[in-house]
């Protein structure tokens, strides 16, 4: 991925928007705080990256126009490098660092948890076909807007959608979408469907049972293809009860290789078939 190439005029806007203090903190909250914090925190080692990095995130945050249509993509994709077998955003540091890690936070809350690279969307697009993907646990959509632009067909739900409620892990903020996809109420949904596919992106962890009840729904409806897209067993995302109910019923088909994570987490994207 090449650096990024701003018009004139571009340029001169994201001046203008900085020298008016005041107005760019009641437009883009959330940038103008990371742009406040972030040159005091240690980067990369590499100030012309950290720039980069910096001068990306502002635009693309501000409105700047995505000609990939994947913004987040477009922001983190320049600091992705290889590191034991994975794909990681690291900035080139095995370690990465905290200047990294606090933008981490910024556009995960402004977009999703995990990243949507185009590899990814296209393989999941490859391993669903035609069939109807449902996303349960959307968040804003972000992944949904991603699978629709790959071709895929798709809806969205969640229990506490970013546009018409308060979420605590997608907060509303000034200068930000809240939601990327019609995300519909968790109650709105009439059941499953043949041939549809559950989809499950970073499902909450730590006890909480989305994960499991919703794989046990989907099986007891006949559903038989699953994308994960999150943590292993003992990790952030998912219940035990879910791998469990995976463990004994279900049967891992394939992996994304090219998954790119953020190198502080652990996340996958898999596709698991029901066992016949």
């Amino acid at each position: 991925m090449t650096g990024l190439a701003l018009t004139t005029e571009r340029r001169n806007e994201l001046a203008s928007m900085l020298e008016d203090e005041t107005r760019f903190r009641a437009d883009y909250p959330a940038v103008a705080e990371y742009l406040d914090t972030a040159p005091r925190l240690a980067g990369t080692g590499d100030a012309q990256a950290d720039a980069a990095f910096d001068l990306r995130l502002l635009h693309f945050m501000t409105g700047g126009r995505s000609e990939s249509g994947n913004p987040y993509w477009d922001i983190v994709g320049p600091s992705v490098f290889e590191h034991n077998g994975r794909r990681v955003i690291n900035g080139g540091r095995p370690q990465g660092s905290a200047r990294l890690g606090y933008a981490q936070t910024v556009l995960q809350a402004a977009y999703a948890y995990a990243v949507p690279a185009p590899d990814t969307a296209r393989w999941i697009a490859n391993r669903c076909s035609s069939r109807q993907i449902v996303e349960l646990g959307a968040g804003r959509g972000y992944w949904a807007a991603q699978l629709f632009a790959a071709g895929c067909q798709v809806s969205a739900f969640d229990s506490v959608p970013p546009s018409t409620s308060e979420n605590v892990s997608f907060p509303k903020s000034s200068g930000q979408h809240d939601e990327w996809f019609g995300v519909a109420d968790l109650t709105a949904r009439s059941g499953w469907r043949a041939n549809d596919v559950l989809f499950l992106c970073w499902p909450p962890g730590w006890g909480d049972s989305m994960a499991s009840t919703a794989l046990a729904e989907y099986s007891a409806a006949g559903g038989d293809l699953l994308i994960y897209v999150g943590e292993l067993v003992g990790g952030k995302t998912g219940d035990d009860a879910f791998f469990d109910a995976l463990a004994r019923g279900w049967v891992l088909d394939d992996e994304d290789r090219g998954f790119v994570s953020w190198w502080n987490l652990r996340d996958v994207a898999q596709c698991w078939v029901r066992r016949s």
